[in-house]
């Protein structure tokens, strides 16, 4: 049996190596349905729609049913509807279909956070980026692996087969060893105000929105950045989102004895001045060779966002019994959902009236706001403690 750490990584590395596996294949699902790059785009809206909506209703039933059985369900959906890809013959029945696999992404995403901010608080230690390296993993594994397959000449059907039996198999393995923690209990929050009331959890929300529209907007444009304004072939430009990748998934596998000197607000500041300094580099400076390492400097310093803001939400909500942290870690992601629906289209619409090196200078602008916003939150987690404290000493 593996212990509850190595399980929630493996759910972690199981959601990034199936979604990257149908993602990759991309061309290959555009070909078989006959998707135009418009009709295409309104097909992949359905996964972002499926998360943003799926993720508040995630939140509440894991609430009542605990983690474990939230993965569960998302996981037996998943596995079934990645081979179920394969059978769309219209660019509607795609976006159908990956609107469920959104929908499945949202409970693994709040399943899988919520467990782990259950092994964090009981082995003590911020672990909360590695397990969102596995998912980094997990995509890398996955891409990797689709890349095999048509190298190989392997159908569509046998791949994305392949890819959820592979995926089922380990999952079965592991999923008893995943923290089943619910919030079904006597205990209250220690902030028991409703979290839409709550400034941290908005402010902690805006963070991880500026986080994920800068991190779609490096995996969706920054290769067609590469290649139209600094005139690189396609294979070159990949490099640049693979140098994002490996950055991200190194800083958050190997950051711990960083994150436990910094503390989370000054790792997140710092963080953030990385990525939008790194970002600014690659646009204003021609020679390509910065613009990589300006891509790999995003990747270094937004690798703690999400986990660090997931982990303070999660803190943000906890009972006196040590579990809770599912509806205040359901609303930062269907917030930051919304950050990776409208942030290319965003980047997109500046382009089409400036130039992709506007627009991606203004991302670089957006991360750069994640300062001040840190800088808030911890005077609103300053004050929440001042408030518990308070309360708690009247008679």
């Amino acid at each position: 049996m593996p212990t509850p750490r190595l399980a929630v990584f493996a759910v972690f590395l199981f959601n990034g190596a199936l979604f990257l596996s149908w993602a990759a294949r991309m061309p290959a699902l555009a070909a078989q349905v006959g998707a135009t790059e418009a009709t295409l785009g309104l097909a992949l809206l359905g996964a972002s729609v499926g998360l943003a909506l799926t993720a508040p209703f995630a939140a509440r039933i894991c609430a009542k049913v605990g983690a474990r059985k939230l993965i569960i369900a998302g996981v037996v959906v998943t596995v079934l509807a990645v081979p179920a890809l394969t059978l769309a013959e219209t660019p509607l029945h795609l976006g159908l279909v990956l609107f469920v696999l959104g929908s499945c992404g949202a409970a693994l995403d709040v399943g899988m956070n919520v467990a782990a901010v259950a092994v964090t608080r009981s082995l003590d230690r911020p672990l909360m980026p590695q397990f969102h390296a596995g998912f980094s993993v997990g995509g890398l594994v996955g891409s990797l692996g689709a890349a095999a397959a048509a190298n190989a000449g392997w159908s569509l059907t046998r791949h994305l087969i392949t890819v959820a039996v592979i995926g089922a198999v380990a999952m079965a393995w592991v999923i008893k060893a995943v923290p089943g923690v619910t919030g079904d209990t006597a205990d209250a929050p220690e902030d028991d105000r409703p979290v839409l009331k709550r400034p941290l959890l908005w402010l902690l929300a805006v963070i991880t929105l500026f986080s994920a529209i800068a991190e779609g907007a490096t995996s969706d444009w920054s290769a067609l950045f590469f290649v139209n304004e600094r005139g690189l072939s396609e294979a070159a430009a990949a490099a640049a989102y693979a140098g994002f990748s490996v950055a991200m998934a190194a800083a958050r596998m190997f950051g711990e004895p960083v994150q436990r000197r910094l503390g989370p607000y000054r790792l997140l500041a710092a963080g953030a001045v990385v990525a939008a300094t790194g970002l600014a580099l690659a646009v204003l400076v021609q020679a390509p060779a910065v613009g990589y390492v300006g891509f790999a400097f995003v990747g270094l310093g937004l690798a703690f966002a999400f986990p660090v803001i997931m982990d303070l939400a999660g803190e943000a909500g906890r009972r006196a019994d040590g579990t809770g942290g599912e509806r205040e870690i359901g609303l930062v992601t269907t917030v930051a959902y919304t950050g990776f629906l409208i942030g290319p289209p965003m980047v997109g619409g500046i382009a089409h009236v400036s130039s992709l090196s506007v627009s991606l200078g203004f991302v670089a602008f957006v991360i750069a706001l994640m300062v001040p916003a840190v800088l808030l939150v911890r005077r609103s987690r300053a004050r929440e403690l001042t408030r518990l404290e308070a309360g708690s000493t009247r008679p």
